[in-house]
């Protein structure tokens, strides 16, 4: 099984790696079905999903019926406006079949007038403030892409009280010193004030470019379980932080292999050995 830990200060414990339910976002719903099987066994108890991820709060919704107990719901709203903040976080609820959201999270908030718009008297933040205290969403969080995100993530929360912090983090993008300043800021703030970090990207090999997109990751992950293995074990060594599984479900297997077995983290010089040869690129450039 998959250790546990507080979510920051939420009061739920849950599975350091979590189910990132992007991966349903193309699948049918028997796929998805045979996926919550999967994730039952390892014990997760926390999912993570988006309005914009295609089916997934559909294929999820059939699951509430009988497991919502069973889970921390998370899901993400990318709008911006008050106004169509809060008829997607209606829409998500419909979409789910349940009566509230665990964490509404402010989805990709990076670009510096898109901020300002959430943030603003009339924004998206005062949509997820009002279904809080409607009793519909518990808590609220934002999340967010690119190599600026932890620098603004450390912005909003000096803006306002968010309960979750999620951006990427992986061997690739440590490598880079303005990005591991800025996250290893984020998480000493977090840390202090009691905030759950979620990261993904785990899997990273390099951008697809010109390749054949054979998976449903927006990037070309590590596919073999010893890499797998070494990249989830350096993720989780960083403690306190979340581990957000991969975007295909077809390689989920292999994540929850690995986080299951984890005992002790991957050093820097074991992930250069194993991964040696494997071509990482980083996804996100200046």
């Amino acid at each position: 099984m998959i250790p546990k830990c507080p979510f920051g200060e939420t009061a739920h414990k849950s599975t350091r790696t979590l189910f990132g339910a992007a991966a349903l976002g193309n699948v049918t719903q028997d796929e998805a079905d045979r996926t919550l099987e999967l994730i039952l066994k390892y014990g997760i108890n926390h999912i993570d999903t988006a309005a914009s991820y295609g089916n997934a709060e559909i294929r999820i919704g059939p699951w509430m019926r009988e497991h919502r107990k069973t889970f921390f719901l998370a899901t993400k709203t990318g709008e911006r406006t008050y106004k169509a903040a809060r008829d997607e976080i209606h829409r998500s609820l419909e979409r789910m079949r349940v009566d509230f959201i665990d964490l509404i999270q402010l989805h990709n908030l990076v670009n510096l007038d898109e901020w300002e718009v959430a943030m603003g008297a009339d924004g998206a933040l005062k949509a997820a403030i009002e279904a809080r205290d409607q009793g519909i969403v518990r808590f609220i969080g934002v999340t967010g892409h690119g190599l600026t995100v932890a620098a603004r993530h450390l912005q909003s929360l000096k803006h306002f009280e968010f309960d979750s912090v999620l951006l990427p983090y992986n061997y690739i993008m440590a490598k880079n010193p303005q990005y591991l300043s800025d996250f290893e800021k984020l998480y000493a703030m977090c840390i202090k004030r009691g905030v759950a970090i979620q990261t993904i990207k785990t899997l990273l090999r390099r951008p697809w470019g010109e390749r054949l997109q054979n998976r449903a990751t927006w990037y070309q992950p590590l596919e073999d379980q010893e890499s797998i293995d070494t990249a989830v074990h350096w993720a989780l060594g960083h403690e306190r932080i979340f581990l957000n599984t991969v975007g295909d479900i077809h390689l989920l297997p292999l994540v929850l292999n690995a986080a299951s077995r984890y005992r002790i983290p991957t050093t820097d010089e074991a992930m250069e050995s194993v991964l040696k040869g494997r071509q990482l690129e980083p996804l996100f450039t200046e």
